[in-house]
């Protein structure tokens, strides 16, 4: 499971959209809508709908890729944080161009202009268009392609944020990263290499095993009751400096057992869907920190943090340090699919639906 994005939408085209669209936009589009609670796979469906029209503070973008994300299936669920009416659009995480910009946002600014190619986040963008606040809307990275770009904001900013600016790994340090083979997980792993530290990658089976190694983990667990023992083997007993947890239930119990001293794991999700007890008295007696990691409340109250991220995960893509783990690439018309099979927990990487070249 990612952190769960910006609540803030992206502005869901009805039949009573008030504007017209511009002129480089079609007068309608098509986008993929959940028509009520249930499976994606039973619950999307592709329609015909009018063009939005970005508002103040908002920019209209062509979409070209969408990251299938798990807030998808909860929000095909309805299960996820912020609930819209159905019929409504899912989606939360694209690459595409900027067609045009609402009143207010300033040209060029963060890479924003007509023509340029973005990256952005809200919910409600697995259409042909897109709006989105302007807020939530950077420049793409040259170096990445459309499905790469698509899939960096979200899994990356999470793990930036928790390794940096929660855990403040530093080199030669050792890092525990669950669920070591999915989305957060490779992003985790990729940039903690990039900081100089050594990885422990934790997987939910052998076949995940060497995508984590492909990412940059110096050694790969299968999950398992001994997984804290397992760690404090390959670190002589010290344990893990800094644990990234995304899947939370047995797994945050077992870093409990095998934290550092003066170690720091950071909460990110419960894909395990358990939320475990943290324990007070134990986090006093082993002297280590539990930090919980809402990426979505930095883009809402600190978004200049959020822009100096995408900076750097910008220049360390350039460099090849990390790049997104990208499964497989899905034609639009299958985009139920692809939700319904990340569903299903056996994933590696991340899923990305092309919407157009």
């Amino acid at each position: 499971m990612t952190t769960l994005p910006d609540p803030t939408a992206a502005r869901t085209p009805t039949a009573t959209t008030d504007a017209t669209a511009t002129s480089d936009a079609a007068a309608t589009m098509r986008a993929w809508r959940v028509t009520g609670p249930g499976e994606p796979a039973d619950v999307l469906r592709l329609d015909e709908v009018p063009t939005p029209v970005p508002g103040p503070g908002e920019v209209l973008v062509r979409v070209r890729a969408v990251a299938v994300n798990f807030p998808d299936v909860l929000l095909a669920r309805g299960e996820y944080q912020v609930r819209p009416e159905p019929p409504f659009v899912p989606g939360i995480e694209l690459c595409g161009d900027v067609v045009a910009l609402g009143e207010g946002v300033p040209a060029g600014e963060r890479g924003i202009a007509p023509g340029a190619r973005v990256v952005g986040s809200a919910v409600g963008v697995l259409s042909e268009l897109a709006v989105l606040p302007a807020a939530a809307v950077r420049a793409a990275p040259a170096g990445l392609a459309d499905a790469e770009a698509a899939a960096l904001t979200i899994a990356y900013q999470t793990a930036w944020f928790a390794l940096h600016r929660k855990a403040r790994v530093r080199p030669g340090e050792t890092v525990l990263v669950h669920a070591a083979a999915g989305g957060v997980g490779t992003a985790a792993v990729q940039l903690a290499v990039a900081a100089g530290a050594r990885v422990i990658g934790v997987v939910g089976s052998e076949a995940k095993a060497e995508v984590a190694r492909d990412a940059g983990a110096e050694h790969v667990l299968v999950r398992g009751d001994d997984l804290a023992a397992r760690v404090k083997g390959l670190t002589g007993g010290a344990g893990a400096d800094v644990v990234v947890d995304p899947v939370g239930g047995s797994s945050f119990e077992q870093s409990t057992r095998c934290i550092a001293f003066e170690g720091r794991i950071v909460v990110v999700g419960f894909a395990s869907g358990e939320i475990p007890p943290v324990r007070a008295n134990h986090a006093l007696v082993k002297n280590y920190d539990v930090l919980g990691l809402h990426w979505a409340l930095y883009q809402q109250r600190r978004p200049d943090l959020v822009d100096a991220a995408h900076a750097e995960l910008s220049r360390l893509a350039a460099e090849g340090a990390v790049r997104p783990v990208v499964a497989d690439v899905v034609p639009f018309e299958d985009a139920p699919a692809a939700v319904q099979r990340l569903a299903g927990g056996t994933t590696t990487g991340r899923l990305v639906v092309r919407v157009a070249d």
